[in-house]
């Protein structure tokens, strides 16, 4: 089964769980990169905030494939 991941600032990923995603607390840079790498193959649809998708844009762009990406408004 595909799972939704939702990676950024805590405040703005804790209300995902509810809705069943996995909620992933990065708050700073390094934070969002761990994060990233450690997702499982499981995942398919990656949701991150505005600031998270500022510090993937290097390896956004080196797969992109890898999963669908979706990045909330600001």
């Amino acid at each position: 089964m595909a799972h939704i991941a939702v990676i950024g600032e805590r405040a703005r990923v804790e209300g995902w769980a509810l809705g069943g995603a996995l909620a992933v607390p990065a708050d700073d840079p390094d934070e969002v990169r761990a994060a990233w790498h450690a997702l499982d193959d499981d995942v398919s649809v990656v949701v991150l905030t505005p600031a998270a998708a500022r510090c993937l844009e290097e390896e956004r762009e080196r797969h992109p494939d890898a999963v669908l990406i979706v990045v909330t408004p600001p």
